[in-house]
């Protein structure tokens, strides 16, 4: 996940003062921000806030479970379980802007104590063994090409009856999408496979899957419906480049079946 044009992709240097003046222009007090006041911006993934609630509702994280959130971007993921189960999160992002400003939200929103952020490779996590019983991973694998490196250093981080819970896209039928998409701009920067094969690779690494969903109808539903909201100053547009046209060929590909939307559970073994 090194190479520096997947980096490039998301290292704008600008998240954290966009963000800042979409917060500021909705009419948000900094001073007392609250979780509730992020939810439009926060999730860097196909349904958002949604698709990350439907993912943790599957788990049983309690306060005193460990978390990681593998390739975190800003941070949404990893505040929302956080702020809803009280437990500790680590998190991590190649992208040192997001990890910057995910610094920055969470002490906004008070809950610095309860994450820590780090810089750094999803292939070659700065983690010990068995440090996590739960590790979130959406919508990364998409920047991977090496997808057996990422699901083995997610099962050595993974504790013996640790989880894995996924939620991405992946390649379907009739060829690439149109690009840009939000996780790449050209053919290039992505790496795109078909479900049976990455849910083979998940496997191999050492997990048993427990829950394997396609949720490609609900996705597009769900962006279209965001898509209707009147227009607000908070939401990924915020900080995307481009992400109108991003978003459009996402939805037109979901919809005619170039991509796959998965939700996953695989269980460490």
């Amino acid at each position: 996940m090194t190479e520096s044009h997947t980096l490039a992709h998301y290292e704008t240097g600008s998240s954290r003062p966009d963000i800042e003046r979409a917060l500021v222009a909705a009419g948000k007090d900094l001073g007392q921000l609250r979780m509730a006041d992020l939810a439009m911006l926060e999730d860097f993934h196909t349904g958002g806030r949604i698709a990350t609630g439907q993912l943790a509702d599957l788990l049983d994280i309690g306060p005193d479970s460990t978390v990681l959130d593998a390739g975190s971007g800003i941070g949404g993921t990893a505040r929302f379980i956080a702020e809803r189960f009280g437990c500790r999160v680590s998190a991590i992002d190649l992208t040192d802007s997001y990890c910057d400003t995910a610094r920055w939200l969470n002490g906004l929103v008070g809950l610095d104590d309860r994450i820590t952020v780090r810089e750094g490779d999803v292939t070659e996590l700065p983690f010990a063994d068995s440090s996590f019983d739960f590790v979130f991973s959406q919508h990364v694998q998409m920047n991977v090409a090496d997808k057996g490196l990422l699901y083995r250093e997610a099962r050595r981080v993974s504790r013996g009856d640790g989880r894995l819970a996924i939620w991405d896209i992946f390649a379907g039928q009739g060829g690439e999408p149109a690009f840009p998409q939000p996780w790449a701009d050209q053919p290039r920067d992505s790496y795109l496979e078909t479900p049976a094969a990455v849910r083979a690779t998940i496997e191999a690494s050492g997990f048993a899957v427990d829950h394997w969903v396609d949720l490609t109808e609900q996705a597009v539903s769900t962006m279209r419906m965001v898509q209707a909201l009147p227009p607000n100053p908070l939401g990924l547009h915020a900080f995307v480049p481009d992400f109108g046209t991003r978003i459009e060929n996402l939805i037109n590909a979901l919809a005619d079946g170039r991509v796959r939307a998965v939700r996953a559970i695989a269980r460490a073994v």
